[in-house]
């Protein structure tokens, strides 16, 4: 069956990565039938509209799905089409209550002109009452119009579609999760809506274990809770973790939600120190990891140890002390890539997903490759364009020890052994020094 899926018109780019997610989830074989960014409407292929309301009900980035009746490029078409379908649907709608609306994308239409649209489908065999207010079904005519269209006086529009109203989505959890009302954030807490998308792209659900080693203030533990996961995370920042240690904390953001019960536990630590020992428990591992900006990398150790022994001394002293701040040194950005790649690798069960946030430069003389690692698979990769950089959500998969090839995994380690040369925030951080330069500076 084909239907119709109606998408706001924001983060085109992770739209086709949610769905096909979703679909994995419900064990549904979807298929892509017409999809264009700059077109909210997407035509899809289920096998049963039970099925696409249980794929959909969980969508942040879609508004509706429609079991789609009809489509064409002129009025005239799409009655063709729909009549080509009545013999088999008309019948099953007879004597129901309904309703009809026309719905313009781009483009507009006097009310006069929208009941000639609604009056041209009289010969459609419904029988039953007219109502505006909770009918049994509802059927829209969707419009598609070119861009700037009424300010360019174009009077018709490129594409119509006909459907019949079939179940909503998520997107109002949204505003549920939304940071103004959230009790406990940061400056680099991801907005709700992204996190939510993030959360199902890794396929959080009920039974599910998730982790994120960069927790923050918990933006990404809290989506995936809300579909039923049960997180950890750990922060280089113990602070971060603790916050007053009440209300405004991590785990008082989930006792703000009703959560607190699917937060296992979060700790201090970072992904080269890990306490975790490295056995594959996780469904998932989501996380927006540190771009450096604000200020250059860092991980647990002593730069100088040498140099500044007293420094291990104390931490060896304090480092049980409810204020203890441990020392940190610089920490390289590739090196940083390869190990949360490897981090997934040798944590996630099979077919578990890793999704992860990384910044580019918009030019393709200066865009940071996405890391490769033998045991994960690519799925998807989103990009949030902004101005002259981007950030990416990559997705993988962890695929089977039987599907690894040795002499992958022997390349995979070499690469690990080459050492990054830098001392500097600057030198260690490609990205970093970029975008202090403006993503201008010469080859």
């Amino acid at each position: 069956m084909l239907f119709l899926i109606r998408f706001a018109q924001i983060h085109e780019s992770f739209r086709l990565a949610e769905l096909k997610a979703l679909a994995e989830l419900e064990c549904e074989d979807l298929k892509i039938a017409e999809h264009d960014d700059k077109n909210p409407f997407c035509i899809v292929e289920m096998s049963s509209v039970e099925a696409s309301k249980r794929v959909i009900s969980r969508s942040i980035l879609a508004q509706s799905i429609h079991e789609l009746w009809g489509s064409g490029s002129t009025l005239n078409e799409l009655h063709e089409d729909i009549k080509s379908i009545l013999p088999d649907r008309g019948h099953l709608y007879k004597d129901a209550s309904f309703k009809f609306e026309v719905e313009c994308f781009q483009g507009t239409r006097s009310k006069k002109a929208r009941m000639e649209i609604i009056h041209s489908l009289a010969y459609l065999p419904f029988e039953g009452p007219i109502k505006m207010k909770d009918p049994q079904e509802h059927f829209t005519i969707f419009e598609y119009w070119p861009y700037q269209s009424v300010f360019l006086g174009i009077e018709n529009p490129e594409r119509l579609y006909f459907a019949r109203f079939v179940g909503g989505t998520s997107r109002d959890i949204v505003h549920k999760y939304d940071l103004k009302k959230r009790g406990y954030i940061s400056t680099t807490s991801m907005d709700s809506e992204l996190a939510l998308v993030t959360a199902n792209i890794a396929l959080a659900d009920s039974g599910k274990l998730f982790f994120d080693p960069f927790v923050g203030t918990g933006s990404f533990p809290i989506a995936c809770s809300h579909f039923g996961a049960t997180t950890w995370g750990s922060d280089i920042d113990g602070r971060s973790l603790r916050g007053d240690g009440k209300d405004k904390s991590l785990k008082g953001n989930f006792s703000q939600y009703g959560m607190k019960e699917r937060i296992g536990d979060v700790f201090a630590s970072d992904l080269t120190n890990t306490p975790l020992q490295l056995r594959r428990i996780w469904d998932g591992i989501v996380c927006d990891p540190p771009y450096g900006v604000r200020e250059g990398l860092r991980v647990l150790g002593c730069r100088d140890p040498l140099l500044k022994p007293w420094q291990l001394e104390l931490s060896k002293k304090n480092y049980k002390e409810p204020d203890y701040v441990p020392p940190k040194k610089p920490y390289s950005f590739y090196a940083m890539l390869d190990n949360i790649l490897a981090f997934a690798a040798s944590t996630l069960v099979d077919n578990g997903r890793l999704s992860f946030w990384m910044p580019t430069a918009n030019d393709e003389d200066r865009e940071i490759a996405i890391p490769e690692h033998p045991r994960l698979q690519v799925v998807s990769v989103c990009t949030q364009v902004f101005h002259k950089w981007s950030r990416r959500l990559i997705t993988y998969r962890r695929v089977s020890d039987a599907e690894v090839s040795p002499a992958a995994l022997q390349a995979f380690a070499v690469r690990q052994q080459v050492t990054v040369e830098g001392r500097t925030a600057d030198e260690l951080n490609p990205f970093r020094n970029e975008y202090f330069k403006g993503f201008n500076s010469e080859k």
